[in-house]
């Protein structure tokens, strides 16, 4: 991010909960628009609980976060519920790792679409048609009859996943999270999602946090990494440099558990985000 810009999310912040320790100790990081940052850490280093946090979700696992997550010149942890609501869905938006729990086993995928679309739009039914129509194109998926009458059971993981993508981007948020989006599908349909998510921040200019255990996956599509290690972040740097010269000695050894320092993918471009600092 250079100097003139504005980051389209910047936040310090630290997560508690009942009778535990701190999970996140004063985690700051910007996003930058149109960039890609993948955030990196272990299980229970508290990626989860940052997503949350950012949504303004952490009071369903009794949660409670300190500090600011200024996103789009408001700061969500003064908002009220209701305040989030027109926010969460239409300007930041989150996909979870597993679609088949995340699904409504009970309702088509036509209607989990619709009520998505209505969520924060009003418009005729032609209207909400259409943004469905454009919303499955953009992630890979048919637009016919015989699809949109299926029940989530009734899909892949794959194409659950893309359906739970499509739900989350129907109203082409500024920001999406991606918490462990991959980890469930077999290797070659996250390699489809993460060229599906790197095409949705080429083509939409849609900014991104990835999170994610996967160090591959993360060099592939990320401009930026951040590294959290118990509850704190580590360090946060241009792909090539995390995966060149680490500083941090957790770092180091996330790198050195690698059989091989992984490759630039073809989905992600050298865009003005990659040069971030």
């Amino acid at each position: 991010m250079t100097e003139s810009s504005q980051p389209l999310l910047s936040l310090r912040l630290s997560v508690h909960y009942p009778r535990k320790a701190s999970v996140l100790r004063d985690v700051a990081f910007d996003i930058a628009p149109a960039e890609i940052l993948g955030l990196v850490g272990q299980s229970g280093s508290g990626k989860s609980s940052l997503a949350l946090a950012m949504m303004g979700l952490l009071e369903m696992k009794k949660g409670r976060a300190d500090g600011n997550i200024d996103f789009a010149g408001r700061d969500l942890l003064r908002l009220s519920e209701r305040e989030l609501r027109k926010i969460r869905g239409r300007s930041l938006a989150l996909v979870l790792q597993s679609p088949l729990t995340s699904l409504n086993p009970a309702l088509k995928i036509r209607t989990q679409l619709k009520e998505a679309w209505h969520a924060h739009a009003t418009g005729t039914g032609s209207d909400c048609d259409l943004a469905i129509e454009r919303t499955l194109a953009c992630v890979s998926l048919p637009y016919d009859k015989e699809f949109l009458r299926r029940y989530p059971s009734q899909l892949s993981v794959g194409q659950a996943q893309r359906v739970l993508i499509a739900m989350a981007v129907i109203h082409r948020p500024a920001l999406l999270i991606a918490d462990e989006a991959t980890s469930a599908l077999d290797i070659i349909t996250q390699s489809e999602i993460l060229a599906l998510f790197a095409r949705l921040n080429q083509e939409n200019g849609m900014s991104i946090l990835y999170i994610s255990h996967d160090l591959p996956s993360v060099a592939g599509i990320c401009h930026r990494v951040a590294i959290l290690h118990e509850g704190e972040l580590v360090e946060c740097d241009s792909v090539d440099r995390i995966f060149t010269t680490p500083q941090h000695p957790y770092t180091r050894r996330l790198i050195a558990s690698l059989p091989g320092i992984p490759s630039r993918a073809p989905v992600i471009g050298r865009g003005a985000a990659s040069g971030a600092v």
